[in-house]
């Protein structure tokens, strides 16, 4: 269902509980991302979220992207051990030794692919045809395409992008829009 918001308009009943929200609901969430380097951030910030509330994530965003570098991949790549204990000491970003771990081997397993790939191989995933959903009950935390994405990403080494993540980054990304059917960003 959606919610009024203090414009007076219509949203995801998730977005209307604080003004991060508002912004990240009206002017990202569900827009196409369709750059590699885009999607790694997008990945990269989904996966951190992994148990944790999205607005723990949004408020920490600049903080992510000063401490990757504002994820350009060939340098957190080259991430060494001074670098993994700089982001575990950072008390701006989640210190989540795996998820740090998983941004970095994400980053090497990004340039291993040609340019434009990883924006290619997602968006193969984008599933046709999907009526807009009029409640939340009816979006799903995963789909047969976010397994398939999923087990593709993990052939290609990217690793800490189990399904439920891979819908998250669909949902994120624009590959499916999530918007209720009366939300204004629908």
């Amino acid at each position: 269902m959606t919610v009024v918001g203090p414009d007076g308009q219509p949203r995801c009943g998730w977005a209307t509980s604080a003004p991060e929200y508002i912004a990240y609901h009206d002017d990202e969430w569900g827009k196409e991302i369709r750059d590699d380097r885009g999607l790694y951030e997008r990945m990269t910030l989904e996966a951190f979220q992994s148990g944790l509330s999205w607005i723990t994530i949004l408020r920490k965003r600049e903080n992510f992207r000063k401490a990757f570098q504002n994820f350009d991949p060939e340098l957190v790549a080259a991430y060494g051990s001074e670098d993994f204990d700089r982001l575990m000491a950072d008390t701006g970003i989640v210190r989540n030794q795996a998820k740090i771990n998983a941004t970095i081997t994400n980053a090497r397993a990004l340039l291993e692919l040609a340019d434009g790939e990883l924006t290619e191989l997602l968006w193969s995933f984008q599933p046709r045809n999907r009526p807009a959903p009029k409640t939340f009950a009816e979006v799903p935390a995963t789909t047969p395409e976010s397994v398939a994405m999923s087990k593709a990403l993990k052939k290609k080494a990217f690793v800490f992008v189990g399904p439920t993540t891979a819908y998250a980054l669909m949902q994120a990304t624009g590959i499916v829009n999530d918007h209720l059917a009366d939300c204004i960003a629908r």
